[in-house]
């Protein structure tokens, strides 16, 4: 009996030895993070903020500039962990780069992922790619913090996503001239949020000098973009009938994804003007949607 005791004692003291190591071991082990870019959003949001416009042709963007900055800030933020990458999303027509994309991919440390670019300017798979690299990231324990800069709800499911990893997604936006450029449910479920303003984005951002062909749409008011809500629920409604109202109805104030991808859509041709990096926008256009329909139940 003694010598079994004793024998269970010397297992349990080298389990606890095996252990010890590891954890010095994993103490020794540097945190990564990664920075994960959405550039429709951003040009959009930074474009605005500096040239007063979101058409990428009125204004030059130093992207090399930019990301060195960004680099720099997650270097501050997270003091104690080592860059893996940045990853820049966007979009281009059958996925081919362009000049300034293949500028960007030739950068060290960065990674340019794309979606389609459809006819009317609209990104196709950007967010699709973005959960795909962030689920898969922290799934293999590849990085402990991704900085995000985008604001697009579709972004909510690659937030959580990586958290069910436990990876910690944290939130950076960019200053708004009026309302908010990001979409609430995002802001809700990131582990942290944080406003790069003005000063930040003055080096990197300056509106051409020469002449360009400027887009044939002005920004629509959040009334024309209600309406064009409440239109779209009309055409949805007529064609799918009150049985599936029915069944929409208990998600208030969400929208499936399917039906949100459609709506908008249908609302970017109807006022010729993309909503991408839109928040406030989007959120109005959901709203006019749901009006609607509550209106007819």
């Amino acid at each position: 009996m003694n010598d079994d005791l004793a024998a269970l004692g010397a297992r349990i003291d080298r389990t606890n030895e095996l252990l010890q190591r590891m954890l010095a071991e994993v103490a020794k082990t540097p945190s990564t993070h990664a920075i994960f870019v959405d550039a429709g959003y951003l040009y959009a949001a930074a474009g605005r903020l500096v040239a007063g416009t979101e058409d990428r042709r009125a204004f030059d963007l130093d992207a090399e500039g930019l990301i060195d900055a960004l680099i720099d800030m997650a270097r501050t933020v997270f003091a104690d962990s080592r860059l893996l990458r940045v990853y820049w999303y966007d979009g281009a027509r059958r996925r081919i780069h362009t000049a300034e994309q293949q500028s960007i991919a030739e950068l060290p440390d960065v990674k340019v992922r794309l979606g389609n670019l459809n006819a009317n300017n609209q990104q196709k798979g950007v967010d699709s790619l973005i959960r795909s690299d962030l689920e898969s990231l922290a799934r293999h324990r590849a990085i402990s913090d991704a900085a995000l800069i985008g604001g697009d709800e579709d972004l909510v499911s690659a937030v959580e996503a990586a958290q069910g990893y436990g990876a910690r997604v944290h939130l950076w936006g960019i200053e708004a001239p009026e309302g908010r450029n990001q979409a609430e449910p995002l802001l809700w479920e990131v582990d942290s949020q944080r406003t790069l303003e003005l000063d930040f984005f003055k080096p990197y951002v300056a509106r051409r000098t020469v002449a360009y062909e400027a887009s044939s749409s002005a920004r629509p008011t959040r009334e024309e973009v209600r309406f064009v809500g409440a239109q779209i629920a009309a055409k949805w409604l007529g064609a799918r009938g009150r049985e599936s109202l029915a069944e929409l109805l208990p998600g208030h104030p969400y929208l499936p994804g399917s039906v949100d991808q459609d709506l908008l859509v249908e609302a970017e041709g109807l006022l010729q003007y993309s909503l991408r990096g839109q928040a406030d926008l989007r959120r109005t256009l959901r709203d006019g949607f749901w009006d609607h329909l509550q209106a007819q139940y």
